[in-house]
């Protein structure tokens, strides 16, 4: 068997493609979206060990944009499939801890190249069908994120492996980096399909087994991510895809002996519960549960008066509005200075009535339906209530129509309360509310912001000033874990601003770096002396 120290290929972001009219890369993704969508209705399995799994319970998958529409249906399980997958996971183990770890990297690295070539266009497809994503907004997650995710965690382990410690004469000293001692539960969410597939894949790659629960209204595309993993050679039993009601999973995975760790994109509420589940169960682990979450966020914008107005209104339309307000960094609340609030309106105000709603398939627009009809209620009873408040109103948008699909008009709140109801709840949609601020102020609404959410995950600030910008990332240190200057605040990019929030946003382990790796393995420091002592006796006893 041959040895020797491997490196993986230096690592570089996938280039996003434009998709512009005349491209090939538009003519092949309007194809296969379209092939998709015409195709026979799928029926999508569970993935446990080598068996797809059926049930009797079949749920329908339709687009948001389009819920008439039947995409197929997935089978719904229960415990005792939870169960097996837990069995599929501890039979595969032993296997895959033991693989060398540059085969572990290569089939994710494999991965990476088939999603970069003849997987990237229907898994774009599935993810404009499934999530309603425009072209670009489904380049830049479901294909580029996802391929930056496989190859620079795969450097990001060697990076792991080889830190190791120094060594004293005649001893050597020598660190391990096993996986963590039983299998791991990823919960994922609906709104990336490149973290849906990272949160399983990353455990997976430090030689962990995997269960895997994806967001029901994800199925659609997860079924091309776990198609995608087949493809590169990923053994059975190591990645498990089950479609089972949370508290069904959860009565089995946390009271199972060997649950070793949990990675959880999601709700706060959701991830502070089974944060709770944990901790009453703690005493049967066989060891301490690793327990990583990136959860909510209410995410600031906040403008010096020296800020350039298209800067900040340019910044609001696309950190507010991409993807419908759907991402966890999604900015939703602003504070804007009295003195280019007007500028910044007018802008803001055409920027919005030029945004195109409808249909992914249509290139031409900017706006998508919202996920589905729960979502769509929520958000509509957030705008509804501003409409009828004293301290508030809709001064951009505000129409919703669920008729043919879960559409919501982009929606820009102004508040005269900067407590307002808006401005610290969790929306996740396409509203945006703004509290304008006198400039002189400037320094207390920076104390302001800092004490309204209980989130912390991403923030920026605009100014042309560069004193200010140092106080207000200084007020503001605790308020985001992705800070942004001059820019939106969203689109962080792997191997560029890992991302993770504190506070009420998670354990901020940071996704796109190595210290998200080191919550998936167990180390083990191995000393070796050379020529032991032959007596008890040390020099200071002579």
């Amino acid at each position: 068997m041959s040895k020797g120290v491997f490196n993986i290929p230096y690592p570089v972001n996938e280039p996003v493609m434009s998709y512009a009219p005349g491209s090939p890369e538009r003519e092949e993704l309007e194809e296969v979206y379209h092939e998709m969508y015409n195709q026979d209705p799928v029926d999508i399995p569970m993935y446990i060990g080598s068996e797809d799994v059926y049930t009797d319970d079949k749920r329908t998958m339709s687009p948001p944009h389009e819920h008439a529409k039947v995409l197929g249906h997935f089978n719904m399980g229960g415990k005792q499939h939870v169960e097996a997958a837990i069995q599929a996971a501890a039979d595969a183990k032993e296997q895959w801890a033991n693989l060398p770890w540059e085969h572990r990297a290569s089939i994710f690295l494999k991965a990476a190249e088939l999603l970069a070539g003849p997987f990237r266009a229907r898994m774009n497809a599935a993810t404009m069908l499934a999530q309603s994503k425009n072209a670009y907004q489904a380049e830049i997650d479901a294909a580029c994120e996802m391929i930056d995710f496989f190859r620079f965690n795969a450097f990001f382990m060697q990076e792991v492996y080889e830190n190791q410690p120094e060594s004293s004469p005649g001893i050597w000293n020598r660190l391990e980096y096993r996986p963590l001692e039983g299998f791991v539960f990823a919960i994922t969410p609906f709104n990336f399909t490149s973290i849906a597939a990272n949160l399983p894949a990353v455990a997976a790659m430090m030689g962990n087994t995997v269960i895997w629960k994806p967001a029901e209204t994800q199925v659609y595309s997860a079924q091309i991510v776990m198609e995608l993993f087949q493809a590169a050679g990923l053994p059975d039993g190591v990645i498990n895809m089950v479609t089972v009601d949370g508290p069904d999973a959860g009565d089995v995975v946390f009271k199972h002996r060997d649950f070793a760790g949990l990675h959880f994109t999601g709700s706060t509420g959701v991830f502070r519960h089974l944060w709770k589940e944990i901790g009453n169960n703690i005493a049967s682990y066989r060891s301490y549960p690793r327990i990583v979450g990136e959860t909510g966020g209410k995410d600031f914008v906040i403008a010096h008066h020296s800020a350039d107005a298209a800067e900040v209104a340019t910044g609001l339309a696309r950190g507010a509005f991409e993807f419908q307000g759907q991402k966890c960094s999604a900015a939703s609340r602003a504070y804007i200075p009295s003195n280019i609030w007007d500028e910044v309106r007018g802008m803001l105000e055409i920027d919005l009535k030029s945004f195109k709603m409808g249909a992914p398939d249509d290139f031409g627009n900017f706006i998508n339906a919202v996920i589905d009809k729960r979502s769509f209620d929520k958000i509509k009873s957030f705008i509804d209530d501003a409409k009828g408040r004293d301290d508030a109103e809709v001064i951009i948008g505000g129409n919703c129509d669920d008729s043919v699909g879960y559409f919501i008009e982009p929606t820009v709140i102004l508040t005269s309360n900067p407590k307002f109801r808006t401005m610290c709840e969790e929306i996740f949609g396409p509203v945006l509310t703004i509290y304008v601020y006198e400039p002189e102020a400037f320094e207390e609404t920076l104390q302001l912001l800092d004490e309204t959410s209980d989130y912390a995950l991403t923030g920026a600030i605009f100014s042309q000033d560069r004193y200010a910008i140092d106080f207000a990332m200084k007020t503001l240190q605790n308020a985001a874990g992705n800070f942004y200057i001059n820019d939106k605040p969203t689109g962080a990019v792997v191997g560029q601003q890992p991302f993770g929030g504190a506070r009420g946003s998670g354990t901020n382990d940071k996704a796109g770096a190595s210290m998200n790796l080191l919550r998936w393995i167990s180390p083990r420091t191995i000393k070796e002396t050379f020529v032991p002592p032959v007596d008890y006796r040390y020099p200071f006893l002579g």
